[in-house]
């Protein structure tokens, strides 16, 4: 089953890729789509039927070196099955979703078989991001990480004639092999310290790293610190944390259903993953674990502070995207993996659905994305207004506060408990700088969700009158995933708060984590005994359970003031504030500051190797002496060659001659 599960993409990817011409266009989209619905249906049968004992499945040898001995084997326990139906749920859905989108795509005007091809890039992209969560060593999740790389270049620069579009999927490229570079050295440390690459190895050994020094860039670090930081700075890059995110907002140039796919559910998420995965590591690497929470309560709090003021519908989701993951950052970075994993799950829900609402959107508006010109929508497409209202009501985190102390049972939409778990725990953690980053982020992000919905669904018609007029509802194909996402949406957090986050009983049996096992990796995450942040989470004070929940309610009130009670107010705050409102609208500057200290610097050194020194040392000098040292030489040995016998018998008596005179002078004929 699980084979099925990680090669039925592949197959689907191949067959749609090379073959779409033997089977036809059209099949191949029904072939690639059927395919991940049966991977969907089996994940979802392994997810609910699985104990939580660890298996692993070898499907054959993958290298023999030296003491470096590995199988290309599925590792099969709770973060597995978590990821496996993430992964496939939402793929399968886009695939659906995609039916209809490219139907009415309007980026290819030529009548050309790209369909086939945008499906085959789906299709692998899901086989190398179900490659990556299966994996039972690091390489073959490098395998997995750097061709979910692959596959997300391939489609953010689907649209390959577009400058933009190329643009992005460079840039994409090129920032995570910043990240990518980091997590090779952490593999290459744990192997030069463990003498393996195997999870079940590695975590037994942890606890001697945690002993061991090592030297790195002439310092000395703690073994398992500096392991800690060199995999999370490959999550970073993965999982756009600040100071790598760049690449995110630029990849909303792919079309929608990549950026639902990529965005919302698998391709950011395998940083989290990572973190969780390699949980026993983290464990015993205090420094680097500190470090995961204040980046990732710092990175909540950046891209939530971007997101208020942007225009384009899919850049204001890709910067919540980049919040929420810095949410779950923060959460594993506080010790409590399984609420980071929580959050992972419902996020996938509701992100995806707010992309996927957009897509809907921005066809209805014959593919305007400025929120500008949108407008009273809500008549025109009710049903993506609805799925879209259900998407705002979960990210900004709309429940009942206490409702499991009062009726026994958590009341609310699935990012109203995900997300109060998270700032539970990083209040239990201890870090302050952490909870009220988190809770600030909290407040920005109902007020720029709401701020979208208001936008986009209420007030009167803007921009063109006539897309307005024409909008009408997305087909059947592209509404049946918002309704399956936005049951997940709601009762998602609700079904599984318990297994993530309810008593230390039920989650122990739901990861298989024992009694606080001294032995690390037994579980699918592990938590030190010393570890107690979900316990003291529990026990916090009221007020703390409570300001995620205020912080929404402001956030909402801040945005019906000004978009639905005062509308000309936005215009009059950002002109009264515009240095401020610049900066956020600039993104903070991080593009503009790149391209200052690293993009100019490596282009002004291509271009003087280029003019200096292909041009005039290569070209100038050493090819200029070439050019009149050889043709000497050549037209010498042309001469040479003149075709006369006595010519050759005095060559060959001249040669004698300097023979025999050079063993006499040498002392050769005695």
């Amino acid at each position: 089953m699980l084979e099925i599960i990680l090669f039925a993409p592949l197959v689907g990817a191949l067959i749609g890729g090379f073959f779409w011409k033997a089977i036809g266009e059209k099949p191949a989209q029904y072939l690639t789509t059927g395919l991940l619905f049966l991977a969907c249906l089996l994940s979802w049968v392994v997810f609910l039927t699985f104990d939580g004992t660890t298996q692993h499945i070898e499907i054959m040898r993958y290298i023999s070196s030296g003491s470096l001995d590995t199988f290309w084997a599925i590792r099969l326990d709770r973060l597995t099955a978590i990821m496996l139906i993430v992964v496939t749920t939402v793929s399968s859905l886009v695939h659906l979703y995609s039916l209809g989108y490219m139907a009415h795509d309007e980026n290819w005007t030529e009548d050309q078989p790209y369909k086939a091809r945008f499906f085959a890039y789906l299709s692998f992209f899901t086989f190398t991001m179900l490659a990556l969560v299966t994996a039972d060593n690091l390489v073959q999740m490098f395998f997995g990480w750097e061709g979910v790389g692959v596959a997300s270049y391939l489609l953010i620069g689907f649209y390959y004639k577009k400058p933009s579009a190329n643009a992005a999927a460079i840039k994409a490229f090129v920032v995570n092999r910043v990240g990518d570079f980091g997590f090779a050295l952490g593999i290459f440390a744990l192997f030069f310290l463990v003498d393996s690459i195997d999870f079940d190895t590695i975590f037994t050994k942890v606890p001697t790293l945690a002993t061991t020094n090592l030297t790195f860039l002439w310092t000395q670090w703690n073994a398992a610190d500096l392991v800690g930081v060199l995999l999370f700075i490959g999550a970073s890059g993965k999982s756009a944390q600040l100071f790598l995110h760049t690449w995110l907002p630029d990849a909303m140039e792919g079309p929608t259903p990549v950026s639902a796919l990529i965005h919302a559910a698998t391709m950011v998420t395998a940083g989290v993953f990572l973190v969780c995965r390699m949980s026993p590591l983290y464990e015993f690497a205090p420094h680097a674990r500190t470090l995961v929470l204040v980046m990732g309560a710092s990175t909540a709090f950046f891209a939530a502070t971007v997101g208020l003021v942007q225009n384009d519908i899919k850049r204001v989701i890709a910067y919540s995207t980049c919040s929420q993951l810095g949410y779950m950052f923060a959460a594993a970075g506080s010790g409590v993996y399984g609420v980071a994993m929580f959050h992972l799950l419902t996020h996938a829900f509701f992100k995806a659905m707010l992309f996927l609402g957009a897509g809907s959107v921005i066809t209805a508006m014959h593919h305007e994305q400025d929120m500008r010109n949108y407008g009273g929508l809500r008549k025109k497409i009710p049903l993506t207004f609805w799925a879209m209202m259900i998407g705002t009501l979960a990210i900004t985190g709309v429940g009942i506060p206490f409702s499991k102390e009062i009726v026994g049972l958590p009341i609310g939409f699935a990012g109203f408990l995900s997300k109060d778990a998270i700032i539970e725990s990083t209040y239990a953690s201890g870090s302050m700088y952490a909870f009220w980053l988190l809770v600030i982020a909290a407040a920005f992000t109902a007020f720029y969700s709401w701020r979208l919905m208001f936008m986009t669904f209420y007030g009167e018609p803007k921009g063109d009158h006539h897309a307005h007029d024409h909008a009408h509802e997305s087909p059947l194909n592209m509404l049946i995933p918002l309704g399956v996402l936005a049951v997940g949406a709601t009762f998602g957090g609700m079904i599984w708060y318990n297994s993530f986050f309810g008593s230390e009983t039920i989650m122990s049996h739901f990861f298989a984590l024992g009694d606080h096992a001294t032995v690390p990796g037994q579980g699918a995450i592990f938590m030190g005994p010393d570890n107690h942040v979900i316990e003291h989470a529990h026990e916090g004070p009221m007020w703390v359970s409570l300001s995620p929940f205020i912080a929404m309610l402001l956030g909402f009130g801040v945005a019906w003031k000004m978009y639905i009670r005062s509308p000309e107010l936005p215009a009059k705050l950002a002109e009264a504030n515009k240095p401020l409102y610049l900066f956020l609208l600039n993104k903070w500057y991080f593009d503009e500051i790149y391209d200052a200290v690293f993009v100019k610097p490596a282009l002004g050194i291509g271009r003087f190797l280029w003019k200096k020194g292909d041009g005039e040392v290569i070209d100038g000098t050493i090819n200029g002496v070439a050019m009149g040292i050889v043709p000497w030489f050549t037209r010498l040995a042309g001469r040479a060659q003149s075709g006369y016998l006595f010519h050759y018998a005095f060559a060959m008596v001249i040669g004698i001659g300097i023979l025999m005179t050079w063993m006499t002078l040498t002392g050769g004929a005695h």
